[in-house]
Parts: C-alpha cells; sequence; structure tokens
C-alpha cells in the first residue's frame, strides 16, 4: 500500500483512502440538498448568511470534461485530484496536508516521477489558491496548471523533463470553508469563516450584508440625500449614464451608497461586521502584528485581520509547516484577485533597503518575464510599487506614499524563507485600457469594457426597491463576485491560463545539480584521488543569499562514503579519507551559481586491501541529491 505525508503537528504516514476521505454529502451544508440554509458549524450567523444560492457561472457537479468556461467548487476541484491520482499514479501523490477552521480537508498534488527519485531529493516549487474566500480565481490557475502538466507529460519535452527532475507542489484551495460559502451562497468575504469581532463592539459576525431582494447577489444600494444631509458620494461626471458613483471627498456628495443589506446593530454603519474577518494573507510569522486596536500602546503599528498570533489559523499554519519542512523548494507563488500584479516582497521597507542586490536582480528579472507573459500593468513589491501604483488617494486626495503591510506571504516568502515567492493578483474588475488616458485602470474604464465587451453583464442597471429601513433606494453596481472580484466566465480561462504560464516559467528555471564526471586517479602503491565534479544546469543559484542568511539551506556539499567496518581501527583502518581532515570528511562548497562546475577532491588510502567501493553523494538543499557507486582500485571479492 503506498503511504503519503500529513501534517498535523507530527508528520503521520496514512493511506490514501483514509488521506483523501470522501466527503459525508451532509457533513457540511452546501452538499445538503434537503436545506436551504448554510451555517458555520458551532456559531450563530445572519439569516442571509445562512440562505444557500446557486450561481450560473459555476459548475458544482464534475462534467465529463474539465473546462475552464465556469468556476469550480472545492468538491469539483478535489474530484480532478482524486481522479489524476488514479490515473496518473506514477507521477502523483495526493494527501491531506491540513483541515480547515471547520474541519474540511486541505488536499495537496505532488508531481514528480517517483522512479526517478523522492520529491523530497529534487529541487521543487509550490503553488496555490483560494487562500481568500471570494478571489477564487487563483485556484483556478493552480487547477489549469495541473491538468496542463499531467497530460503533457511524455509528450511535452520541458514539461517531461521538469517532471523527471524536479517536483511540483499544487494547492488549489487553501481555504474551502470560505471558498465554498461564496460559491453557495450570496456573501463575498474576504478570508477565513472564524467568527471575528471587526467593529470592535464586542459582538461576533452581527452586522453581514443581506441580500434582501433574493437574486443571489449582494450589489450596492444608493440613496438620494435629503435636504440638509451631505451625501458620501455623488455621480460620476465622467458617466452620462449615471450610473457610476464616485467619492464626494470635497463635501458635495448628494448620494449615499451601502452594500445590499441593513444596520443589524443599529450602531449607523451598514454590514460593517460580517461573516468571518481574519486575513489568512496577514497571519504569517514575518513582520507580524497585532490586529487593529491589540495595540497597549496605541502608538505602534498594528494590522487588520492579522488573527490572534502568528499562524494562529489551521490554513495559514499548514502552508509554513509545510514550507519550513520542505526547504527543497525555491519557488512559490500563492495567488490572490483583483490589481492585477505580479505583487512580492519586501512589504514593509523599499527593496533596495532590505534585499541583497544579487536576490533583487533576480526578482526584477521575474517581474519582466511574468509582464511578458501576463501583460499585467503592474509587477514590484508590495510596499512601495503596490501602494503607490496610482498617485492619489480617492478618498482623500492626499498623494499615496509607501504604506506597509505585515505579515504577508511575500515578506515570510523571501525574509524568513529564503526563496522567490510572489503573491500574485489575478483578474482586473474589467478595466482592460485606459479608455480616457488619465493614467489610472478604474471604475469607468471597467464600466466602459463591460459596455463594449461584455454585453454589460457585469452591472446592473440602478432599479428602485423599498428598503426596510431606508425607505426609497435603488438596487444595482457592478456584480461583486463575477465582475468585481473575479472575471466573468468567458474571460476565466484567458487569466487562469497566462497566470499559469508564468508559474511554470519559473519552475523550469529551478536549480538542478547534475553530475559531470568522477575521476580517479591512483597517486601512488596505496593512495587513490577521487576527484567529483558538477554543474548547476538551472537558471536559478541552489540558494538566495537570503536563504543563507537565516539558514533554511545548507551549503552545497560532497561526501564520499565507504561501508562501516572499512574505515574502523584509526590507524589500522583497512580505508582512510586523507583528504578532506575534517572529522565528517565533507566537502563544503558555498552555493552553486547557475552554469556554476565545481570540484571535490578527495585522498584516499587503503592498507592490506587493494581497493574498495564507495558511495560519491552530492548534497544541496534546493539543488537536488545526487548518489553513484563507484570502485576505487580493485576491490577484493
Amino acid at each position: 500500500m503506498k503511504h503519503f505525508f500529513t501534517l498535523t503537528g507530527l508528520i503521520l504516514c496514512i493511506s490514501i483512502s483514509a488521506q483523501v476521505r470522501q466527503l459525508n454529502p451532509v457533513t457540511w451544508p452546501e452538499s445538503d440538498d434537503d436545506t436551504t440554509y448554510y451555517h458555520v458549524k458551532g456559531y450563530r450567523h445572519g439569516v442571509s448568511f445562512t440562505r444557500q444560492f446557486k450561481h450560473a457561472e459555476v459548475q458544482y457537479e464534475p462534467g465529463k470534461q474539465l473546462t475552464f468556461d465556469q468556476y469550480h467548487t472545492a468538491d469539483v476541484m478535489y474530484y480532478w485530484y482524486k481522479l489524476w491520482a488514479e490515473k496518473y499514479s506514477d507521477i502523483v501523490d495526493l494527501y491531506e496536508v491540513g483541515t480547515s477552521f471547520e474541519g474540511r480537508p486541505i488536499l495537496q498534488m505532488t508531481i514528480t516521477n517517483k522512479e526517478t527519485g523522492k520529491d523530497t531529493d529534487k529541487p521543487a516549487a509550490f503553488f496555490e489558491g483560494g487562500r481568500h474566500s471570494g478571489e477564487i480565481t487563483g485556484s483556478e490557475s493552480v487547477l489549469w496548471l495541473t491538468q496542463h502538466l499531467l497530460e503533457n507529460y511524455g509528450s511535452d519535452p520541458a514539461i517531461t523533463k521538469l517532471i523527471d527532475t524536479k517536483a511540483i507542489y499544487l494547492r488549489p484551495q487553501n481555504n474551502p470553508d470560505g471558498g465554498n460559502l461564496y460559491l453557495h451562497t450570496a456573501q463575498r468575504n474576504r478570508s477565513t469563516v472564524r467568527p471575528h469581532d471587526n467593529d470592535r463592539d464586542g459582538l461576533l459576525d452581527e452586522d453581514d450584508e443581506e441580500d434582501l431582494d433574493g437574486d443571489g447577489i449582494i450589489y450596492q444600494i444608493r440613496r438620494k440625500a435629503k435636504e440638509g444631509e451631505k451625501g458620501t458620494h455623488k455621480l460620476d461626471p465622467r458617466d452620462p449614464s449615471r450610473r457610476l458613483m464616485t467619492y464626494a471627498r470635497d463635501g458635495d456628495g448628494d448620494w449615499f451608497v451601502y452594500t445590499e443589506g441593513i444596520d443589524n446593530d443599529g450602531d449607523g454603519s451598514f454590514n460593517e461586521d460580517g461573516i468571518g474577518g481574519l486575513d489568512l494573507h496577514r497571519n504569517y510569522p514575518e513582520n507580524w502584528r497585532p490586529d487593529t486596536g491589540e495595540d497597549a500602546t496605541g502608538r505602534g503599528y498594528t494590522q487588520r485581520g492579522a488573527g490572534a498570533y502568528p499562524t494562529s489559523e489551521p490554513e495559514s499554519r499548514s502552508i509554513v509547516m509545510w514550507m519550513l519542512t520542505h526547504p527543497n523548494i525555491s519557488v512559490a507563488n500563492s495567488m490572490d484577485t483583483r490589481v492585477p500584479m505580479h505583487l512580492r516582497a519586501p512589504s514593509t521597507s523599499k527593496s533596495t533597503d532590505r534585499m541583497y542586490p544579487e536576490d533583487l536582480a533576480l526578482y526584477e528579472r521575474y517581474d519582466s518575464i511574468g509582464l511578458s507573459i501576463t501583460n499585467y500593468p503592474w509587477a514590484g513589491d508590495v510596499y512601495e510599487t503596490y501602494a503607490t501604483r496610482y498617485k492619489v488617494n480617492r478618498y482623500t486626495g492626499d498623494p499615496l506614499k509607501p504604506s506597509p503591510l505585515f505579515g504577508h506571504g511575500p515578506d515570510f516568502g523571501y525574509f524568513y524563507y529564503g526563496s522567490i515567492w510572489y503573491g500574485d493578483e489575478l483578474w482586473n474588475n474589467g478595466a482592460m485600457k485606459d479608455y480616457n488616458n488619465d493614467g489610472i485602470y478604474d471604475d469607468y474604464d471597467g464600466l466602459r469594457w463591460d459596455d463594449e465587451e461584455n454585453d454589460g453583464n457585469g452591472f446592473r442597471e440602478w432599479e428602485p426597491f423599498d428598503h426596510p429601513t431606508l425607505g426609497e433606494v435603488e438596487i444595482g453596481g457592478f456584480h461583486p463576485k463575477f465582475f468585481g472580484q473575479n472575471g466573468p466566465p468567458w474571460q476565466l480561462e484567458n487569466w487562469a491560463k497566462k497566470q499559469a504560464l508564468f508559474n511554470l516559467a519559473m519552475a523550469l528555471e529551478l536549480p538542478q545539480l547534475e553530475l559531470d564526471e568522477v575521476k580517479i586517479d591512483k597517486k601512488n602503491r596505496n593512495t587513490y584521488t577521487v576527484k567529483v565534479s558538477f554543474t548547476n544546469t538551472g537558471l536559478l543559484p541552489t540558494a538566495l543569499l537570503q536563504a543563507q542568511l537565516v539558514k533554511i539551506v545548507r551549503e552545497d556539499r560532497v561526501q564520499l562514503q565507504f561501508k562501516g567496518e572499512l574505515t574502523k581501527g584509526g590507524d589500522d583502518a583497512k580505508v582512510t579519507v586523507a583528504s578532506p581532515t575534517l572529522a565528517d570528511k565533507t566537502i563544503y562548497l558555498d552555493r552553486t551559481l547557475p552554469g556554476e562546475t565545481k570540484t571535490a577532491t578527495f585522498e584516499v588510502k587503503f592498507k592490506d586491501i587493494k581497493g574498495a567501493k564507495a558511495t560519491v553523494k552530492i548534497l544541496s538543499t534546493r539543488g537536488g541529491y545526487i548518489q553513484k557507486e563507484i570502485t576505487i582500485g580493485e576491490p577484493e571479492n
């Protein structure tokens, strides 16, 4: 029976039947056809949250073929992963790497040719989606890449070599609780469903959004300001159709705009404490800061959604623990929506202030490669590029300046883990081009594209509605799920594919140590030299300088080993490794750069024998593991 690994504090070996267990059809609310309600186990939530709804843009049952003209639930994705695990068992392992807050399985796949060695003996890449509940396009990109790799193995030379020599770790849905909530209800929470007091009133999730008109979507509400009221919004003068609203930062607003719902807790704010609120992308251990309101001084930095402590959430903890116990990973991407941007470290400082220039040059190279594949408008760090991609704060009019995010994945990936780690943002709210040439991709550009290319399906015309507390209002605006956060289904494969191809491009450049030669020369009657030469044929070094700094990797090293009984006895030993003189008889060679060849030379002395068999081992944390049996001299039978 085959066994796989799962991390639950300890690494346990369990069978695939237990690991990839069939979900009980009534265990999870979205699978129960006998109820219209959806609830988080053990917690009470609002009525709107509990009402289930099936969206036309989503595939809830697997079809005969996997296509990307609809979004897929976690169960549908898992169906395909289990099918592939059986079909491609020679190159696939599927396992449960953790469980979510609600106890749902989080499945992960390893793709590598098992006949060429263990995944942990090979250079590796890691790709993940679904961290944020509603940002589901990233999950689809992981699913697309998985299918692409498996179906092209054996026919595409580059992919075949990749799978023969590397390991690819793929996690399509790291937050199945939030993903299922998003796809089975009108709700659109950002991250984990763990109840959270977003508005600091001592209550949990007490003011969530409501689908007041029962169409399964949370749109916007706009209300005309009454005499004497100062509205928050006004009609956007760029849009003669009077559909688009803009924030009135000068105090001259004549409209109020809310998300669809009511003020459940009567505090004057609408929908400010919805489902969950912790952010899995603020829960990493690098540069973590306490959640808003939890700084005892009241004067330090805080980070909304940070969680109780770093990796407090099982979903983010499973990522961190997997990475730390698999230091062979050089490249990672954990994807969200919707800037769009190739997003990387640093998140709290300038790139030039904290990154090694050599490492930064590698990142900038991948920024460029990414843009050439995806045509995103931006690539760069969080602190500067992301924070200042537009010049002015739309709400205040103040000039934008670099701004930190704490507990962020890309910072963990580089500063803590020493890898090339992106947190790419897919989709763009339909802002395909800058229609009015103002240097900003915004709602105006999205509305124009929706009208001209999307048949207007991304925007609901404003319609009168009798609100239970506000009276006469209008409901409408952009579709929040399949236009705002994610694209319409006919755009899905385009975005999933091009992002997957960028990830594949990085994986194809992983470091790879290859043995060139083992040369054995006789120095005198009983002394031999053994010269081992190897080259890094990949396009990444076997370690970033940051990886060496934080000691997530060890030096590339070479060992020459004999059977134990041959080297025992001190001066009377039959075999003595005279050089190196180190007790462990290991030659340490630092990291190996792309294209660099290194040589390790051993001197071996024999006593009372003419030769012996030995094992050459080349060990690199991220460049792979090589073992070769050799014969020195003429060993006795």
